[in-house]
């Protein structure tokens, strides 16, 4: 029986952003020390993550109303800055979803936290220019961002800057409970190397891109891998939806 094949189009009804995002149940049996992980990627069926250096064109719009629904819940989104500075990050929610989190007595905005050795820090972008954004800046010897309306925080972590460090400080200093993990792929590729990713939403996209093009996880092969199980599967047109979470 293990050579068979489930169809995607299994009997039931089509299910929501909103409701496959309540199904992760984010803040429930939070990991010790550190928040809960949900990294989202994308990528397409040859497993590149952009096309001419973005993401976008991979995209469905079911996609993107997953990711922004992941955002509406988390407490915190987790992004490196060569990501920050390739898409361009501005509006990460709509109007709607900004007053339901200020309904549940929330920030209009998760937090956005990046990490940088170089300090090489995207502030051009319309996310440090957004009044209601708070903007986490982890570096190991500190120095000061020009914030341009964004309240902006620089957390020098010294010798221990790394994910894990960067997630405890989440959580013990800010009391973020849940993260979303956008990217890019060396931030992904270090985040499963510390075994910090506690599950993964990955779209597959119906292309295929060749070329010099990123993957989803860059940087040196895990040794040993990283394992999933598969938790779910969707589809929206020809897009593939793949909800991982981490083998215990």
């Amino acid at each position: 029986m293990d050579d068979l094949l489930q169809p995607l189009a299994a009997a039931g009804a089509p299910r929501t952003a909103h409701e496959v995002v309540a199904d992760l149940r984010l803040h429930a049996e939070l990991p010790v020390g550190r928040p809960r992980v949900v990294a989202v990627m994308i990528a397409s069926a040859d497993g590149r993550a952009a096309v001419r250096g973005r993401s976008t064109p991979l995209g469905h719009p079911a996609d993107r109303s997953l990711l922004r629904t992941l955002r509406e819940h988390a407490d915190a989104v987790l992004v490196g800055t060569g990501t920050l500075r390739a898409e361009g990050y501005a509006n990460m929610l709509d109007p709607d979803q900004r007053a339901r989190r200020v309904r549940d007595g929330r920030p209009p905005l998760p937090e956005v936290a990046t990490v940088t050795r170089s300090f090489d820090v995207p502030t051009a972008i319309g996310l440090f220019a957004e009044t209601d954004a708070k903007v986490r800046v982890y570096t190991a010897a500190g120095g000061e961002v020009a914030a341009r309306g964004a309240r902006v925080e620089v957390h020098a972590l010294g010798d221990e800057l790394g994910l894990p460090a960067v997630l405890a400080h989440l959580r013990a200093e800010a009391g973020v409970r849940s993260v979303a993990c956008e990217g890019g792929p060396r931030l992904l590729r270090a985040l499963a190397a510390a075994r910090c990713v506690d599950d993964l939403l990955l779209t597959v996209a119906p292309l295929l891109v060749a070329g010099d093009e990123v993957t989803a996880l860059r940087g040196p092969a895990l040794d040993p891998p990283a394992e999933l199980q598969l938790a779910g599967v969707g589809r929206a047109g020809s897009h593939v939806f793949l909800h991982f979470r981490a083998a215990r």
